[in-house]
């Protein structure tokens, strides 16, 4: 148990298992707040995060973020105390989320009684695999980077018994922070058609999340007058693209666009595209706004292809955050010595923070707990004001435009993408 006072400093390794308890603060939330022993009732709230691989800077920042909240929060929710453990889904082996770790998170917190909620997983193809055990326990999964519309809605861009069969219990337990990919197909499509493509081609990773959006590029590319050439699935493992780039050359696109993520050979696919179509734009979504994929001395881009490519992502950018997500900035600083903060670190503290709001206001039953946060209206935070809807989806739909410079993503503009 470490005490509140002391401040939290995640290791330059971390550990795949972090537990951190604490108490203070004085609310009232529903429940009894003793066990058996007449001691105060401690609550535990699990994250699964893919924290090795590409996306390690970001998944350790929504630890961050994550653990801010609970320090702010004095590690109590109503008069519970909370302990929070953060668990790794990926391994070194995979380079990034790996089923068999997944799993076992899941069950993990499952297994354990006093587990009250669960934030993860970073990837739509993970939650794919950790919803159904964490509803079939009735435990909140509340998700700061899933976007794949089939994880709560037969929308396009669904598969086949999506989302139905990641909910055995036939109810709800999930909830996420970024908008579905309803809203991103339709961001991608209207930057490129803002950028002058006539006409793109799109590449996926045949994943959950990779496939699913490119079939919403599609659908949005369609509506808005932009021509495609193509939409195909590639293999991660390709030694490279080559061959695929002279086909997609050969097609007469302009434009280039990825869907999916970027432990998925990215890194190659683009460089690959940029040497077989030296004068096209490339796009790409949250999926690749890692670190791993933007910044060349981490493995990603070169310079010459990062200065033709185009991310999208979710959200405001930090000098446009409200008032609450200004105060969030200056106090993650003060907390981590980090004064410009990962985008995905207001995520994570979000995701913690509505977390801990609803069980002050529910207490320890894991239903009530679950009903507050699918009941979220007008919620005043970090992000902006928000509601999640009955699916599970946070009603925010703005998408920044992004350009990579020097190995960082710079802010490029605001998209407010026409959906519908």
């Amino acid at each position: 148990m470490i005490p509140m006072r002391k401040r939290w400093l995640i290791s330059a390794l971390l550990v795949p298992v972090l537990a951190v308890t604490g108490c203070g603060g004085d609310d009232d939330g529903g429940g009894s707040a003793e066990d058996e022993g007449g001691e105060r009732k401690t609550l535990t709230i699990y994250s699964s995060l893919a924290l090795q691989g590409p996306a390690r800077e970001q998944n350790v920042a929504i630890v961050e973020g994550a653990e801010l909240a609970l320090e702010e929060a004095g590690a109590r929710a109503g008069d519970f105390d909370i302990s929070y453990t953060s668990l790794d889904d990926s391994t070194a082996q995979a380079g990034g989320w790996e089923p068999g770790a997944v799993a076992a998170n899941a069950r993990k917190a499952a297994q354990d009684d006093a587990t009250i909620a669960y934030i993860g997983e970073f990837n739509s193809g993970a939650t794919a695999l950790s919803l159904p055990i964490l509803n079939e326990a009735g435990i909140l999964q509340v998700s700061p980077g899933n976007t794949a519309v089939g994880i709560t809605s037969d929308e396009p861009g669904a598969d086949t018994g999506e989302p139905d069969k990641y909910y055995p219990t036939g109810q709800r337990t999930y909830a996420r922070l970024l908008p579905k990919d309803t809203v991103q197909g339709a961001a991608l499509a209207a930057v490129m058609l803002e950028e002058d493509c006539a006409s793109a081609f799109i590449l996926n990773d045949k994943e959950v999340y990779g496939a699913g959006l490119a079939r919403n590029v599609e659908l949005a590319a369609e509506k808005q007058g932009l021509e495609l050439k193509g939409n195909e699935g590639v293999e991660k493992t390709a030694a490279n693209y080559r061959s695929l780039g002279a086909k997609v050359a050969g097609t007469g696109a302009d434009c280039v666009v990825y869907s999916g993520i970027t432990a998925n050979n990215a890194v190659q696919i683009f460089k690959d595209m940029a040497a077989a179509l030296p004068e096209a734009r490339l796009f790409g979504p949250e999926g690749i706004g890692e670190t791993g994929f933007f910044n060349a001395d981490e493995g990603g881009i070169p310079p010459a292809v990062a200065e033709r490519t185009f991310l999208t992502i979710p959200g405001l950018a930090p000098e446009n955050y409200p008032p609450a997500g200004e105060e969030f900035v200056k106090s993650y600083a003060d907390k981590t010595g980090k004064q410009n903060p990962d985008r995905y670190a207001i995520y994570g503290y979000e995701s913690m923070k509505l977390v801990l709001d609803s069980i002050a206001a529910a207490g320890d039953d894991r239903a009530a707990v679950i009903e507050q946060v699918m009941a979220t209206e007008e919620r005043h935070s970090v992000l902006g004001s928000y509601g999640i809807d009955d699916n599970g989806d946070i009603t925010l739909t703005t998408y920044g435009v992004y350009r990579i410079e020097d190995g960082e993503l710079v802010f490029d503009r605001t998209i407010e993408p026409p959906v519908g």
